[in-house]
């Protein structure tokens, strides 16, 4: 019978009702706590029925006291500035967010249980303490990193509130205000720690939030939004003027959106910034953009192309003539595959022009031209122009519209090699999507190649990658999916003499506990064969050409995950989240 979760004694019952563990091992658990006279916890340690850290948010269930990961949340400057280095590692507690309206300090613990210490800190800082459990290994590595890395930020938030505070003593005007705060050390200090954590964490893009009550900094790592720092209100203001003062923006417009660009030099490494402000509830949101110039062009293989999928490609590349479409939606690295095409067929012989919005990678030998709308030079009118140039490859960013949609067909047709991308869920899509825009579908077979759908995930980090059996449920999906490659893979293993398994995302210090590190894509590549140009001309559904694409050889997305997912290189978890459509 269930012990209902007001009724729990003791942590046994907690496990036992929630089906961890048996009835067998709960009363192993008593006995031993009878005959040894140890702890219900160390004993449950000691059985290693579970992992540790699973262990520590069923006792915060238990005892009803908040789970935090460290490692998933933001931390704010002023809270950490509350408690010196030498009383977080003395009570092994971390201050991680402050709430100055409600005077209270949130403060992640090994043992939140500890009434005297937390007394201790309500003393100490005259807030009301709101305690959480952690990991204690989390709160270690916190420790370390924060009080050690992050001491620039902490002291320099503190600086920053200091100044305003006397500028407000002053009474200065609200103008004058905002010009000299933001070109004081300390704001200048707080973006660049800001921009260098970016840098040296591989972050494509920087998102500074205004809360109702603080301000909340986001990197986008790998793909994911992952929480960095949480500011006090005070410094938004200050904060944003910096960086408009930097992107060359108006300091004083904040009733529209503004877009910038600067660039930053971060150990060696340059990189442009695209800056966008929006203003919203709360204040500015600004959002700023990575581009590394010095990234080298991944070769189509190391993006994650193999097999079949890798040939046809190859063989639509090589072909003097056609459009290649490569499809998916923002942030799915469509672009980078497009710059690794043209990295393998930009040669001296040929005279190769592209239109981009914006140039993310500068290519040798590659006449490059970024979109300018308010001056005309828009992804149509630069294709005309481009047909004046003499070229033998095309590549065009996007097409956005119908006039783009044909003139890259017409471009095609006239013997040229065109590349270009379109926003559809999968390959099949794009036909479909293509005539929809108003391209005649004997013109659309007659230029159209190849059409690469793809999305990108997370790649595992190989430090701490484990491997775990497959459950039941997972074996049947992936046999279900995978159908005969799944056998294939199999017997690979066999021959082996080693027992299928797949990998799990663990987390450690290389990929700062994410278990993470780096991307890989998903790919399906459809050539237009003559069947698949029949079901076009005949207006088929994007299902039907679907169907005769995967007769004819092609893997989809999602199965050339799960074959990622057999060869170690990422989790069923990241397949699922890109690929399930």
């Amino acid at each position: 019978m269930s012990v209902s979760a007001q009724n729990y004694k003791n942590l046994t019952d907690l496990l036992l009702d929630k089906q961890i563990i048996s009835q067998k091992q709960a009363d192993e658990i008593r006995l031993s706590m009878v005959k040894s006279g140890e702890t219900e916890e160390s004993i449950i340690r000691n059985m290693h029925l579970f992992p540790d850290d699973d262990l520590t948010r069923y006792k915060a269930e238990f005892f009803k006291i908040p789970f935090v990961k460290l490692d998933e949340i933001g931390f704010s400057p002023e809270a950490l500035s509350l408690v010196s280095q030498n009383v977080a590692e003395k009570y092994h507690l971390v201050p991680y967010r402050m709430d100055p309206k409600e005077k209270v300090l949130e403060v992640a613990m090994a043992n939140p249980l500890d009434l005297e210490t937390i007394e201790f800190l309500e003393k100490k800082t005259n807030l009301r303490i709101k305690a959480s459990m952690a990991l204690s290994k989390e709160i270690d590595s916190f420790i370390q990193e924060k009080y050690e890395r992050e001491k620039g930020i902490t002291s320099e938030v503190s600086k920053a509130l200091d100044e305003r505070k006397k500028d407000e003593e002053k009474a200065m005007a609200a103008k004058e205000k905002t010009k000299t705060i933001t070109t004081e050390a300390p704001i200048a200090k707080i973006v660049n720690t800001i921009l260098e954590y970016a840098v040296r964490s591989r972050a494509s893009d920087v998102h500074i939030e205004p809360l109702e009550e603080n301000v909340r900094v986001r990197y986008r790592i790998d793909g994911i939004l992952q929480e960095k720092y949480i500011l006090p209100r005070n410094v938004l203001d200050a904060v944003v003027s910096r960086i408009k003062i930097l992107a060359n923006l108006k300091i004083d417009e904040k009733r529209i959106p503004q877009d910038g660009r600067f660039n930053i030099n971060v150990d060696g490494n340059e990189v442009d910034l695209r800056i966008s402000t929006l203003p919203v509830s709360y204040g500015e949101k600004v959002v700023m953009r990575l581009l590394r110039k010095a990234s080298k062009v991944p070769s189509l293989p190391d993006l994650g192309l193999r097999g079949l999928a890798l040939r046809n490609l190859v063989e639509a590349i090589e072909r003097p003539h056609g459009i290649i479409i490569v499809c998916g939606p923002t942030g799915s690295g469509k672009t980078t595959t497009l710059y690794s095409i043209l990295d393998k067929v930009a040669t001296p012989k040929v005279n190769v022009v592209t239109i981009e919005d914006p140039v993310e990678y500068q290519m040798k030998g590659v006449n490059q031209v970024q979109v300018n709308v308010q001056a005309g030079l828009t992804f149509a009118s630069a294709l005309r122009s481009f047909l004046r140039q003499d070229p033998n490859i095309m590549m065009v960013g996007e097409i956005r519209d119908t006039e783009t949609a044909e003139l890259a067909i017409n471009a095609s047709l006239t013997g040229h090699l065109v590349f270009s991308t379109l926003h559809t869920n999968d390959a099949a899509g794009a036909p479909p999507r293509m005539i929809d825009m108003g391209v005649e579908p004997f013109l659309l077979i007659s230029a159209l190649t190849c059409v690469v759908a793809q999305r990108v995930l997370r790649r595992l980090c190989t430090e701490c990658r484990q491997y775990t059996d497959i459950p039941p449920e997972t074996e049947t999906e992936l046999k279900t999916t995978l159908g005969p490659i799944y056998t294939m893979i199999e017997e690979k293993w066999k021959k082996e003499n080693k027992k299928m398994q797949i990998p799990k995302a663990v987390g450690c210090s290389k990929c700062n506990g994410t278990g993470y590190l780096g991307r890989i894509a998903l790919y399906e590549v459809m050539p237009i064969s003559e069947k698949i140009s029949k079901l076009i001309v005949s207006h088929s559904s994007a299902s039907e050409i679907q169907k005769q694409a995967i007769d004819e050889g092609m893997l989809t997305m999602k199965q050339d995950g799960y074959v990622k997912v057999l060869e170690g290189i990422t989790t069923i978890d990241e397949v699922l989240r890109v690929a399930q459509y």
